[in-house]
């Protein structure tokens, strides 16, 4: 995992996302609301607080194609590249819905990560991307395995060890994802090889460069 960096949120994003949401969010308690399209939403609970998972409309769906252009198509979690056709994008929301009502349609609370990581992540207490530290997490070149950095305190490497067996980060294909940029980068040792390894998993490129594995230019 690396550092993210947050984007600019669109120009479009309020009318898109947040206002509708919002607005709907207000319609399921029984909140009066000015509707300029669609159908009414049905009164779900008495508080906002009190919403189910479930209940809240997904209009965070529109800020996908935002994501995508804004984080290079990277997933947040594993750093490869969700590719056009095969990848399966989604939004994950950082706090969860349920956590925060408020926060369920601002774009500061989205990642953009692949639907696998999605559904592992849930609402477990992992580490947020835009949170960690780039020393924190190290790649082991013999094995491609992700692991703490060594000389983390105890209870640091314990939550960033934790967060990489509940994303099942080493599981065998994550690991050969890892494998098979790494040694099409060695194979060729090129300019063009290096650029698209930078693109396409960040995280080995790093790992390599700060190891001393990159060809030296």
């Amino acid at each position: 995992m690396i550092r993210l960096t947050l984007a600019q949120e669109p120009a479009e994003f309020d009318a898109k996302v947040r206002q509708p949401g919002l607005r709907a969010l207000d319609e399921m308690v029984g909140n009066p609301v000015v509707r300029t399209a669609g159908k009414p939403y049905k009164v779900k609970a008495a508080r906002k607080e009190d919403l189910k998972s479930v209940d809240f409309p997904a209009y965070w769906t529109e800020s996908t194609p935002d994501l995508l252009e804004s984080y290079g198509r990277l997933c947040a979690y594993t750093s490869f590249y969700i590719h056009k056709v095969t990848g399966a994008p989604s939004v994950d929301h950082a706090v969860a819905k349920t956590k925060d009502w408020r926060l369920a349609y601002e774009w500061t609370n989205y990642r953009l990560v692949c639907s696998l990581m999605n559904s592992r992540k849930g609402v477990k207490n992992l580490l947020d991307p835009t949170a960690v530290h780039d020393e924190w997490f190290e790649l082991e070149f013999v094995s491609f395995q992700v692991i703490p950095r060594p000389g983390l305190g105890g209870p640091l490497a314990a939550i960033v060890q934790h967060t990489i067996d509940e994303l099942g980060l080493n599981e065998k294909s994550c690991i050969d994802v890892r494998t098979e940029y790494a040694e099409e980068y060695w194979d060729t040792q090129t300019a063009k090889s290096w650029g698209r390894l930078l693109e396409r998993c960040p995280f080995v490129a790093r790992e390599m460069e700060r190891q001393g594995r990159k060809q030296a230019s």
